[in-house]
C-alpha cells in the first residue's frame, strides 16, 4: 500500500519575470513500511523535492501543479497553518539538510523540544520531560543531553539529537536530508544505524533518504529514485539500480562510486562529462541529451516519456530498449 503519492507536481522558484524550475513535473510513491533512496548531484532539485513532498514550501518557491497526497490526506490543499497543526511531526517530519544547525543555540534541548510540542499537545512540561528522556533511552541517547546547549554537543551528536526530536510523536514518515553529508565515516554509521533501529522500531512507518552517496543507500534503501535536473528519471528497487541501470545518467553515478566488487576495482571509476544544466533554462528534449554519450537527434528534440519497464521499475529515456 502506499503512504505519500505526488503526481504531476512542479514547484519553482519565482525569481523576477522567470522560474527556476527546480521540481518540474514529478510523480514519486513512497510505500508504507518502505525505505525509499532519492539520489542526484548537487543542485538537481533534491532537498525543493522533499520540501515540496511535505507541503514546506515559503516564498520565492512556489507549487505550481500537482497534487500531493499523505496518509489519504491530501496535504496539497492544506494551509501552513492547518498542516502545523495536523501533519507537520504527526504524519511527516524532516531532518533538513541543515540539521547541525537546526538548534537554536541560546537554548537548551529540552527547551526546544518544549516549543515543538506547543502546537500538538497540553502535556505539561514535566511529562514532556519525562517521555522525551523515555525515547532517549530507546534510542541509546543519554537523558542527560536534554540539559545541555547545542554546542556541548558533537556534530554527530547532534544529528542524533535532532532525529530523536524529529521522531519524538512517531510520524508515519521520515525524510532526512543530506544526514551524514558533514560526519566522519564513524558516525555516519552511527546516524545510520539510529535510522535502521527507527524504522524496524516501528517508530516511523516509512523514510525519504536523501543522498548524493549511493554507498550509503546501498545499506538503507529498498529503492531508489534517480532525479537529475529537476526530474526523475528512474525509479527502481536498490539492486537494480546498482547492478543493473538503465539511464545513462544512472550508469554515470553508478560508475562514479568505488565499491568492493572485484569488477568494479578493475573498471576502475569514471566520471559525468560536462555539467548539470540551469534551470532558469533548462535543455530542450531529454535535459541529460548534453552529457549523455549516447543522445540521438530524437532526445534533443522531444522529451523522453516515463517508460514502465516492469511494475517496480520506471524509466524516462528513449533508448531504454537497447540498453535492457
Amino acid at each position: 500500500m502506499t503512504l505519500l503519492e505526488a503526481e504531476h507536481v512542479k514547484a519553482y522558484y519565482s525569481i523576477r519575470n522567470s522560474y527556476v524550475k527546480a521540481v518540474d513535473d514529478v510523480s514519486l510513491s513512497v510505500d508504507r513500511g518502505a525505505i525509499l533512496g532519492l539520489a542526484g548531484e548537487s543542485g538537481c532539485g533534491k532537498s525543493t523535492l522533499v520540501n515540496t513532498l511535505m507541503m514546506n514550501i515559503r516564498p520565492p518557491l512556489r507549487l505550481i501543479d500537482g497534487t500531493i497526497v499523505l496518509d489519504g490526506i491530501k496535504i496539497s490543499e492544506m494551509s501552513r497553518s492547518k498542516l502545523k497543526k495536523d501533519v507537520w511531526g504527526i504524519l511527516v517530519s524532516i531532518v533538513p539538510q541543515s540539521a547541525l544547525n537546526a538548534l537554536m543555540p541560546t537554548k537548551k534541548i529540552v527547551d526546544f523540544v518544549k516549543d515543538i510540542f506547543h502546537y500538538h499537545t497540553d502535556m505539561s512540561r514535566a511529562e514532556i520531560v519525562s517521555m522525551v528522556r523515555k525515547r532517549f533511552e530507546e534510542l541509546n541517547l543519554s537523558p542527560e543531553i536534554l540539559h545541555l546547549y547545542p554546542h556541548e554537543l558533537s556534530g554527530g551528536m547532534k544529528q542524533r539529537v535532532v532525529i530523536a526530536i524529529s521522531t519524538l510523536l512517531n510520524p508515519k514518515l521520515l525524510i532526512v536530508d543530506e544526514p551524514t553529508s558533514a560526519l566522519d565515516v564513524s558516525t555516519q554509521k552511527q546516524v545510520i544505524k539510529l535510522l535502521v533501529d527507527l524504522h524496524r522500531a516501528k517508530i516511523i512507518e516509512s523514510m525519504v533518504f536523501v543522498t548524493h552517496d549511493l554507498a550509503i543507500l546501498r545499506q538503507i534503501a529498498d529503492k531508489i529514485a534517480i532525479m537529475y535536473a529537476g526530474k526523475i528519471v528512474e525509479v527502481a528497487s536498490t539492486d537494480d539500480i546498482l547492478y543493473t541501470p538503465l539511464h545513462p545518467y544512472t550508469r554515470g553515478l553508478v560508475n562514479a562510486v568505488m565499491t568492493p566488487e572485484s569488477e568494479v576495482r578493475k573498471r576502475g571509476i569514471t566520471f559525468i562529462a560536462g555539467e548539470p544544466p540551469n534551470l532558469l533554462n533548462p535543455p530542450s528534449g531529454c535535459r541529460f541529451h548534453p552529457r549523455c554519450p549516447y543522445a540521438k537527434p530524437i532526445c534533443k528534440e522531444v522529451e523522453p516519456p516515463i517508460i514502465e519497464v516492469r511494475d517496480d521499475r520506471i524509466v524516462a529515456c528513449h533508448l531504454v530498449e537497447s540498453f535492457m
